[in-house]
């Protein structure tokens, strides 16, 4: 079976992904899986290779913080058949917004781990002062 032929049930893309069912229908909703339909009153979805991949891609786009609006803009781009130029550019824009926003929540947290450590320090100094001299309030 050529690999453009192969399709999957929900349930198929639920176990390989370690996903719930439900995440998969609301990527669905969002516009970034378009299933086909079967069965009485097309209840039954049937996924492409094609939406396997974009659900892949949209998993990836989520471990990179991605919002999924962004992560399907940019998938949408890689399924036109123009120029790679403009898609990369986009993606690359996306990616350094990304990274900005990162590194302030680096620093934001760097700057607060350097708060706890500093109450840390004076803590187990009034401690150890209190140690020497318990009767001392």
């Amino acid at each position: 079976m050529a690999a453009s032929s192969t399709t999957y049930t929900i349930g198929d893309l639920a176990r390989e992904f370690d996903l719930t069912t439900r995440a998969i229908r609301f990527y669905e909703d969002m516009g970034l899986l378009q299933p086909e339909r079967s069965g009485p009153g097309g209840r039954n979805r049937v996924y492409s290779s094609r939406d396997r991949t974009r659900l892949k891609l949209t998993l990836r786009a989520k471990r990179l913080g991605l919002s999924l609006t962004e992560a399907r803009d940019i998938i949408d781009m890689y399924d036109s058949p123009r120029d790679t130029g403009p898609q990369l550019r986009k993606f690359l824009s996306v990616l350094s917004e990304h990274r900005k926003q990162l590194e302030e929540q680096m620093a934001e947290l760097q700057a607060n781990l350097d708060e706890v450590k500093t109450h840390e320090r004076e803590a187990k100094a009034l401690l150890t002062r209190f140690a020497k001299n318990p009767r001392a309030e």
